[in-house]
């Protein structure tokens, strides 16, 4: 060591210094993956354990740290067999990413380790001359600022330790094999198509497998398919599996193994009733009642009646404000109209994140999804705007051969309340010359917990529960979701999400939150990659569908 120290005079201490912070703080980042029993996690920590242990004992003379890194080295080499997990999808654009952003980090950590020690400083450097100080520190070379006693030691390795942080995970990320999220091949969907065509009326969520940003996994016949995404090491399934039920126990078996395999935490959001009893069965999962799913017969729909004043006289009124509504299959729209209704639908959107995941197809207009559903209002003697006279849409896609179900509501904020009852009523109305005889509206989460609370003799734990949910509509609109999906008299279907644990709630919660697109992880704007694939542009708003919870 001291022969070194003669030849690099002062460069050692701190460097050795420096690498034995950097591998502390991997080694942390590297918790979760070793706990996940990923194999590359593992990998590293192999690595950096006995370099963090050659760093302690070069500049402390630790003897102690090197017995607590051989002491987690040895379990970790001698039960290596067990960290075997697949690498979750991932792109290299993480290393730019990892790069801006761990780089203006340590920039500032280092101006604030820099200045934090302003009273040992040797005269009174400015900030260029700390920033300048800062850089140089970050690739381990000596700046203009200097310090009396240690501290100049100390304010080295810190950065050092902070730019050696920011290369190595960066180059991990540049050059580790890159494992792309799964999309939805064109075999795939064609499969799916197949599938749908002959079993898609037993699910309303059926056709919503069809969104191409999820990837999906067959029984070993091919009769029946699982269709999910991963969000942060959740995999996410949403409604019943699509194809016979008899081949359901095949796909959930490879669902099961794929999420083994990749040592992904398994999940359902929104499945029936019918398939909760599979899933638990086949899996020894648990169910959660989530909510319900509004579902109206045509058959027995009539705005006639005292039940119905409210949402008739709403629709009398907008009629005679002058709107008319139109309601269509998609394949009998021409490319102009399709396209002045996909610019409108994008930008009356009012988040500037896309929502949706179980109940959402994310495209109007497909030439593949011709048998959509779309209704829109009209207004002939309103100004013409950049649509034309177009103020509402909504979007349903296909439930089986006679029903169909509710993708999308958007509207024209400058235009009357009550789009949304108009359009409703009007595809009702229309359905019987369609061949349609059973609609499904929106998803209410928590509904019987609204419905019983808000009844004579109702208990004080369910009616604090309710009072919970109600202050949570404030921003979740909740309840305001349920009553209008009430006044339709719809039947309520009860849907589920089905999970491992009860630990796993918050994590699986928050993951269809992203999903959902109610809490957005992504990359600055500048440094987002733009997807070859269409936008997707399909989902409600706040008051739409399961998300919101």
């Amino acid at each position: 060591m001291h022969a070194i120290a003669e030849v690099l005079p002062g460069a050692l201490g701190p460097f050795a210094a420096a690498l034995s912070l950097s591998a502390g703080v991997l080694l942390l980042l590297l918790a979760h993956g070793l706990r996940r029993r990923k194999r590359r996690a593992w990998r590293a920590a192999v690595v950096l354990l006995p370099a963090g242990a050659v760093a302690q004992f070069a500049y402390r003379h630790s003897v102690i740290g090197v017995v607590i890194s051989a002491a987690l080295l040895a379990p970790l080499l001698r039960h290596r067999g067990e960290f075997a997990a697949l690498p979750d999808p991932r792109s290299r654009w993480r290393a730019l990413a990892n790069f801006v952003l761990m780089g203006a980090g340590s920039l500032a950590l280092g101006l604030v380790i820099v200045s934090v020690h302003e009273n040992r400083m040797v005269g009174d450097p400015s900030l260029a001359d700390r920033i300048q100080h800062v850089l140089y520190g970050l690739v381990g070379f000596e700046g203009p600022v200097d310090y009396s006693g240690p501290t100049s030691w100390t304010v080295a390795f810190s950065l050092g330790a902070l730019g050696l942080l920011t290369a190595v995970t960066t180059i991990y990320l540049a050059f580790r094999p890159e494992h792309p999220a799964a999309r939805l091949t064109e075999d795939d969907e064609a499969r799916l198509r197949a599938l749908l065509e002959k079993h898609g009326g037993r699910d309303s969520l059926g056709h919503f497998a069809l969104r191409r940003d999820k990837a999906v996994v067959f029984s070993p016949s091919g009769k029946a398919a699982v269709t999910y995404r991963v969000v942060s090491g959740v995999m996410l399934a949403s409604g019943d599996p699509i194809g016979d039920v008899e081949a359901w126990p095949g796909a959930i078996e490879r669902f099961m193994d794929e999420a083994r395999a990749h040592s992904w935490t398994p999940a359902v959001m929104g499945c029936s009733e019918k398939g909760g009893e599979v899933w638990t069965r086949e899996t020894g999962l648990d169910a959660l009642e989530l909510g319900d799913e509004a579902v109206v017969d045509v058959v027995d729909f009539s705005l006639a009646g005292r039940a119905m004043r409210n949402v008739r006289q709403m629709v009398k009124r907008i009629e005679r404000a002058g709107y008319e509504t139109r309601v269509r299959r998609i394949r009998d729209l021409g490319e102009g109209e399709l396209d002045r209704i996909r610019r409108a639908a994008e930008d009356w959107r009012g988040t500037d994140t896309e929502r949706g995941f179980s109940m959402a197809l994310g495209r109007i207009g497909d030439p593949a999804d011709g048998d959509c559903l779309i209704a829109t209002a009209h207004k002939a003697d309103a100004e013409p705007g950049p649509y034309g006279d177009l103020k509402a849409v909504l979007h349903f896609v296909p439930w089986g051969t006679d029903g169909v179900s509710l993708d999308l509501m958007r509207r024209d904020r400058s235009a009357d309340p009550g789009m949304n009852e108009l359009l409703i009523v009007a595809a009702l109305q229309a359905s019987p010359r369609l061949g349609i005889e059973q609609i499904s509206l929106n998803f209410a989460m928590f509904r019987s917990a609204l419905a019983r609370g808000e009844k004579i003799g109702a208990g004080p734990v369910l009616r604090a529960w309710r009072g919970l949910l109600v202050f949570l509509s404030r921003w979740f609109q909740i309840e305001s979701l349920y009553k209008f999906n009430a006044k339709f008299r719809p039947r309520w279907e009860p849907r589920f999400v089905v999970y491992a644990s009860s630990r796993d709630l918050p994590r699986i919660g928050f993951a269809a939150m992203q999903a959902e697109g109610f809490v957005t992880l992504a990359l600055p704007r500048p440094l987002r990659r733009r997807s070859p694939a269409p936008r997707p542009c399909a989902h409600a708003l706040a008051e739409h569908r399961i998300g919101a919870a």
